[in-house]
């Protein structure tokens, strides 16, 4: 489905329960389809939106370069629409920014956060090369790579339009510590020891801002930790959400 919001067209899909909905935002150069093995376990008990960010999948590009406060205001409208107004956040990378961000500003039930960075960091978010390599070392993944080359870093920086790349350099220089502070949904923070993209530190970082916040550890997991332990994640998110 698509729905045209602030010059953009922005594909989503929609199924499961009607209850209890789960809003799922993917990493930076991703689509709906690294989000999908875990949202469907949930769908039994929730209502599942995952969305494509403008720029990726199937979703348009925004009309200039909008910063993370843009994305979250389109995103804010969408859900609107859909007569969803306290979602369950789940995010993954820029997908995480984006809902730390939108917690701040607006109700939240819960909050999922996978590597999700909220102040300026010198390594890029996590791009193709890289997180290809990175699962390479990991165990029992090559199912995963396969995966991951279909659906991760279709346009990295060096490969991205002028627009994306502005809107990287936007999001990758920006700190929402004060905004990270205003957050207080229970928060469930879950990071790989071995993220390159985001350390692991942040995450203790955010454990701090965040007054109803845990962190969850996963041992040599990289910045895509939640899907390399996807059954241990499927199952966490049932404790937590359920």
């Amino acid at each position: 489905m698509k729905m045209s919001l602030h010059d953009v067209d922005v594909h989503y899909i929609q199924y499961g329960a009607k209850k209890d909905p789960i809003v799922f935002l993917h990493g930076w150069g991703q689509n709906i389809k690294m989000m999908q093995p875990i949202a469907d376990p949930m769908q039994e008990n929730h209502e599942i939106v995952i969305i494509d960010l403008p720029g990726y999948g199937e979703s348009s590009e925004p009309p200039f370069s909008w910063t993370v406060a843009d994305y979250v205001e389109c995103i804010h409208e969408l859900l609107h629409k859909l007569n969803i107004e306290k979602p369950i956040l789940v995010g993954h990378s820029f997908g995480g920014k984006i809902s730390l961000l939108y917690a701040s500003k607006y109700p939240v039930t819960k909050m999922v956060l996978f590597g999700s960075p909220f102040k300026k960091e010198i390594e890029k978010l996590s791009f193709k090369t890289k997180t290809l390599k990175t699962l390479k070392k990991v165990p029992g993944l090559n199912k995963l790579e396969q995966f991951a080359k279909k659906h991760i870093g279709s346009t990295d920086y060096r490969n991205a339009s002028p627009r994306m790349r502005e809107i990287l350099v936007n999001t990758v220089n920006l700190d929402i510590t004060d905004d990270v502070k205003q957050i207080k949904c229970p928060t469930l923070i879950v990071w790989g020891t071995l993220d390159e993209a985001v350390p692991v530190e942040r995450a203790y970082e955010l454990e701090q801002f965040i007054p109803d916040a845990g962190v969850v550890i996963y041992e040599n997991a990289s910045h895509y930790a939640y899907l390399e332990q996807i059954g241990k994640t499927i199952s966490i998110l049932h404790n937590f959400l359920d």
